[in-house]
């Protein structure tokens, strides 16, 4: 008879203490969990080290594009016509060259983020599923969806990202 009102406690304990270790509500930032794995940041690492020649380029056109600016509203009108026709030639066409960089590595960097997210964006769901049972989870929002909780409610983007650089 004892034994089996230890083995009742024991059942009532452990059913009582259940449903507190399951999360019914829990958070999680998709966003910094995709972008803080190992496959993000290896992708941006091959991103940046394709677009360094452009980028170098277009750092240096917007120093000389800089300097020849300042002399031009220093020394402009002390310049001879020719002299200054010629400054303000090349400062258009180092500025339109500029431009053509900057739409380039921006439409580069679109482009290569959104190849990423679609590559990831199934393991991301095998991730984030994986997460769900194993804390039973019946409500994940986001942090910024959070106006108010009573209590602190478990965040599982660093168990995502655990979850998501296994899969790579």
């Amino acid at each position: 008879m004892r034994k089996s009102i230890v083995t009742f406690c024991l059942g009532l304990v452990a059913a009582v203490a259940l449903p507190a270790l399951a999360a019914e509500v829990a958070v999680l930032d998709w966003r910094q969990a995709l972008f803080t794995s190992d496959a993000a940041q290896r992708s941006m690492s091959e991103l940046e080290s394709r677009l360094s020649g452009q980028q170098q380029e277009a750092q240096s056109l917007g120093q000389e594009l800089s300097q020849l600016q300042q002399r031009l509203q220093q020394e402009g009108e002390t310049l001879p016509d020719a002299e200054r026709r010629t400054l303000i030639q090349e400062f258009q066409q180092k500025g339109s060259r500029f431009e053509q960089l900057r739409q380039q590595i921006m439409e580069e960097q679109r482009s290569a983020e959104e190849a990423f997210l679609q590559e990831a964006e199934p393991k991301l769901e095998q991730a984030v599923e994986q997460v769900i049972e194993r804390h039973g989870v019946e409500i994940l929002v986001e942090p910024q969806g959070v106006l108010h909780s009573e209590r602190d409610l478990p965040n599982l983007t660093s168990e995502v990202v655990e979850i998501l650089n296994s899969l790579n």
